[in-house]
């Protein structure tokens, strides 16, 4: 150790003294040399390579604000949503035991079903009924990072305000080119392309269905612009080349009509008009009902006036159809059930009375029912006993001690 140090001495007075010679032989080297002797030299290796660490070390990036307050906003997005989707998949494990099924295999369907089971709802509006879907559905998407850590923009088209709806228009510039380039390679060879993309049963998306996809708004000048360009790659003579393309844009057209068809009324030898509805249903009752115009207000169940049923709420079950549409003193009542109690069989002969009633009602009253309930079959059923459950719902007695 001793050695190594008269060592490293020697070397240093070796160097002081031809610093000082050359000091001597070049006056303007004489600052330098002072600065040579002023520093302080690494004796160990890992002082050596602690300095090489910061001569290597690069300076680090600065963020700038845009991106620090994107960052921020992306970090309680993504916060929240990983909270609401454990709150989904919680509730449906729930739900998925209260309908007495797997929770592993309950998919998106089973849960739609088991809502409408479980609250059924005569509501006009679908927003006002209850639903249960994933957040990822529910929660709008966000935007990703449109720019770097620099701020320098990652769209080619960012500076355009729509980068997104001016990319989807350049798409479609680039599509015709490249099927202008193929007809005319085809038109060499000899062969009349026509090969156009078919759309029948589609139309196009609506204005707020692009933005949605495009996640950007745009003004009715601007849809139209985008229409009428995708219409102009369809009139291509080979569009259907570009047929994943285009169907982006479209959606598909329900080839059947929504609207119930009102059966007309019959009339009997007495020229009475009539009508009858069957397969009246409700839990485990079966049964028709048959309406006759130009009545009273007489109603038969089974043979038996309205007193048939002992409990005051099954009568009113059976008058409220009548009641709401105004038709108490103008239609008889022929029903016949079977099977079941007086709740299901009260509820059976109230669907039929209020499907049969259409016939005699206008179109407004008509809606009046639907929005009201009385169009709407009542498939809710006695719920079945659990497994390990002293019912349905009921759980057995449990002591601590």
């Amino acid at each position: 150790m001793a050695l190594s140090a008269f060592i490293r001495g020697s070397h240093l007075q070796r160097l002081i003294g031809v610093s000082n010679n050359a000091a001597a032989l070049f006056p303007d080297a004489t600052q330098y040399f002072n600065h040579i002797k002023s520093r302080s030299y690494a004796t160990s290796t890992d002082e050596i390579k602690s300095i090489d660490q910061l001569s290597t070390k690069k300076p680090e990036k600065k963020i700038s604000k845009a991106m620090l307050m994107y960052l921020q906003r992306a970090k309680e997005h993504d916060e929240f949503m990983k909270k609401e989707i454990v709150e989904y998949e919680i509730g449906k494990r729930h739900l998925a035991n209260m309908m007495g099924e797997d929770p592993d295999c309950f998919t998106q369907a089973d849960v739609d079903r088991s809502i409408q089971y479980l609250f059924p709802s005569g509501l006009f509006d679908p927003k006002a009924r209850p639903m249960m879907e994933h957040p990822e559905k529910i929660f709008p998407s966000r935007k990703a990072a449109e720019f770097d850590e620099s701020g320098r923009p990652f769209h080619s088209m960012f500076y355009t305000s729509k980068p997104n709806y001016y990319e989807v228009l350049y798409n479609i510039v680039d599509k015709i080119k490249s099927l202008n380039d193929i007809e005319n390679s085809l038109i060499r060879q000899g062969t009349l392309p026509m090969d156009r993309v078919n759309l029948m049963g589609t139309v196009w998306l609506l204005k707020h269905e692009i933005e949605k996809q495009v996640l950007e708004n745009i003004s009715d000048f601007e849809y139209n612009y985008l229409i009428t360009s995708l219409e102009r790659l369809c009139d291509h003579p080979l569009s259907r080349r570009a047929t994943d393309f285009i169907i982006k844009y479209r959606k598909t057209v329900s080839t059947h009509s929504t609207e119930v068809v009102v059966p007309p009324l019959e009339h009997d030898s007495t020229g009475r008009p009539y009508i009858t509805v069957q397969n009246c249903m409700r839990k485990s009752a079966r049964g028709e009902v048959t309406i006759w115009g130009n009545g009273s207000g007489k109603i038969i169940i089974n043979g038996y006036d309205i007193m048939y049923f002992k409990e005051t709420h099954h009568r009113e079950q059976i008058i409220f159809p009548l009641l709401f549409t105004n038709m108490t003193d103008k239609v008889d009542i022929e029903a016949t059930i079977n099977g079941g109690g007086p709740t299901g069989q009260s509820g059976a002969i109230r669907w039929g009375i209020a499907w049969g009633l259409r016939s005699f009602v206008d179109k407004p009253t008509i809606e009046r029912m639907r929005v009201a309930g009385l169009l709407t079959r009542d498939w809710r059923r006695r719920e079945r006993k659990k497994f390990g459950q002293e019912g349905a719902r009921r759980k057995f007695a449990w002591n601590k001690r």
